[in-house]
């Protein structure tokens, strides 16, 4: 079965290695140039088809020039694994069995962008992966196929990434051998049950004292390390990046931002209890465990915005 395939990302690595496991004929795949101004952890698809032989491309799948190429290529499939660019609906149409999205979310729940990043945001306690149909709509097609997640509560961003992208290689193991049989299952989706969230930015990862320690903790673990990380203002008004912390039970007096030292403990008072810093990053240098206490003391900091 000849297939077209958009991937980016160690994702898009994950589906293409599942597509030769299963022996399909990987006719072109397009990627994106990475961005220098992006923290580039993951693996390449550029390379990884350069590496087999197989021609790739980091130019829109949408330009006239490319669409007349694959239909001249006369796939019977097109898969995108982790692509971040909508795809037209006349490249949607060329494949002669369809078009199908590895999204990492149990459609119709977190349709859109940074699945991964919002399900810890909301402290979710179960997440996926779904392959469904390529519409025009993002997210919005038919269901082929999921496989459900756990969410640990030390889990981050990272480590839950790594959990889907080994559940999408079970998956795609599951239903690529159907697919070259010709069987395609499909299940509507119910898109007033389900949620779509866009895009985060850097300056999404501000941390609101006022919220609950555990709403705060939650948006540290999903914007932790690779992504740009949680962070805070001392009176100063130097930055601080809180890469890690955990939430504690507080009775103590004194309102949300209010730092405390325990012992050899920092405290950063919340709406609803309190966060014990971990791990920290301010004035160029990293602060972790009980060096925490010395950087809030030397620098007579009492209070976080």
């Amino acid at each position: 079965m000849k297939a077209i395939v958009l991937a980016y990302h160690n994702m898009g690595l994950e589906g293409l290695a599942a597509l030769r496991r299963h022996g399909f004929d990987i006719a072109f795949v397009f990627t994106h140039e990475d961005d220098p101004e992006e923290n580039c952890w993951f693996g390449s698809v550029k390379e990884w088809a350069e590496k087999q032989g197989i021609g790739c491309a980091t130019d829109p799948v949408n330009s006239p020039l490319w669409i007349e190429k694959i239909k001249r290529l006369q796939p019977d499939v097109l898969f995108s694994f982790y692509y971040r660019n909508m795809v037209r609906p006349e490249v949607l149409a060329i494949p002669r069995v369809g078009a199908f999205n590895l999204h990492g979310s149990l459609l119709p729940s977190y349709r859109g962008r940074c699945p991964v990043n919002w399900v810890l945001v909301n402290g979710e306690e179960e997440t996926g992966v779904t392959l469904h149909y390529m519409v025009e709509k993002p997210d919005a097609g038919d269901i082929v196929g999921q496989k459900a997640v756990k969410i640990g509560f030390e889990d981050t961003a990272r480590t839950l990434y790594d959990k889907l992208c080994d559940a999408a290689g079970r998956l795609l193991d599951e239903l690529l051998p159907q697919m070259k049989e010709g069987r395609f299952p499909r299940t509507k989706q119910d898109l007033s049950r389900g949620s779509y969230y866009g895009g985060r930015k850097p300056q999404d990862g501000r941390i609101a004292w006022e919220q609950s320690a555990i709403s705060i903790y939650n948006l540290i673990r999903a914007v932790t390390e690779p992504y740009p990380g949680a962070y805070a203002f001392a009176g100063n008004g130097g930055k601080i990046l809180i890469w890690r912390a955990t939430p504690v039970v507080s009775a103590d007096a004194g309102g949300p931002g209010d730092v405390m030292i325990d012992g050899q403990s920092v405290l950063v008072k919340t709406g609803d209890g309190a966060v014990k810093l971990l791990e920290i990053e301010a004035s160029g240098a990293r602060w972790r465990d009980a060096d925490i206490r010395d950087y809030f003391q030397q620098g007579k900091v009492k209070k976080l915005t």
